[in-house]
């Protein structure tokens, strides 16, 4: 279980990843998030003139995500998307994206040796 505090604005917002998010995120959303979050990351790569664009299903994915593990890390935040996200100004998602993918990809990670031969 890991867990990470980014700044969004003028707030401290701590996200925490786990075993229990894949769970969590199809609960709420019916939805894969192994899914949802490849198809995040093909979508934030340069798109070859060095410029980042997501499209608005995207921008959903990242919203679902953000919140989930948000939630995961404080159970007292708002039980929406809405009232979550209207407690902020308005943020640039390219400064937090990369922070969460990293969680993501950090709680992934692991070091066990494979006994395969």
């Amino acid at each position: 279980m890991l867990s990470k505090t980014v700044k969004i604005g003028d707030r401290e917002v701590t996200f925490k990843s786990s075993a229990a998010i894949p769970r969590m995120y199809r609960i709420k959303f019916k939805r894969d998030i192994f899914k949802d979050l490849t198809k995040l990351e093909k979508s934030y790569k340069d798109k070859g003139d060095g410029s980042k664009e997501l499209e608005i299903e995207d921008l959903e994915i990242f919203e679902n995500v953000a919140y989930i593990m948000a939630l995961h890390a404080d159970k007292s935040i708002p039980s929406t998307i809405d009232e979550w996200l209207d407690q902020f100004e308005m943020f640039s998602i390219y400064e937090i994206l990369p922070e969460i993918l990293e969680l993501w990809g950090s709680n992934l990670f692991t070091d066990a040796k494979s006994q395969k031969n």
